[in-house]
């Protein structure tokens, strides 16, 4: 049984540990990672979690809006080991419910290749209209 929680605050440890057990872990530049995560965490909106049975976190959503028109996902993330059960899914709902109304409310992300198909199941959809300014400074890791 898969229980969801919204508004738990994370501790950047445990956020971490969950990294390593996603593929959300590619995601990050490595540059001040660990100075990073703790402000990542304390300045989002939403946060929607997923834990099992033994409290263990296997799902995470995190999200910025404005409780009015937007809200924008940060971070979407299942433990490898939970893949293909509803979960992600359920994060996505649930965080487009917390934001507000969904006819009020358009959901937007920056999507990995790999999970394009994902999101259009989650009835998201590719937008020319949506411009993106990346950071200059990346350099690529896996969280470990």
């Amino acid at each position: 049984m898969v229980r969801f929680e919204h508004g738990e605050r994370l501790t950047p440890g445990e956020y971490i540990d969950f990294l390593r057990r996603t593929d959300l872990g590619s995601q990050y530049p490595k540059k001040n990672f660990e100075t990073r995560i703790p402000t990542l965490l304390g300045n989002c909106d939403i946060c929607i979690t997923a834990r099992n049975d033994s409290t263990a976190l296997i799902g995470v959503c995190l999200g910025l809006t404005d409780f009015a028109y937007f809200l924008f996902l940060t971070d979407l993330g299942v433990d490898r080991d939970y893949l293909r059960q509803g979960i992600g899914r359920r994060l996505v709902d649930l965080a487009h419910k917390a934001a507000g109304a969904a006819a009020d409310i358009t959901v937007a992300t920056i999507s990995n290749r790999n999970a394009i198909g994902f999101y259009e199941a989650c009835e998201l959809r590719t937008a020319p209209e949506l411009v993106v300014k990346y950071c200059t400074d990346w350099e690529s890791f896996v969280v470990k």
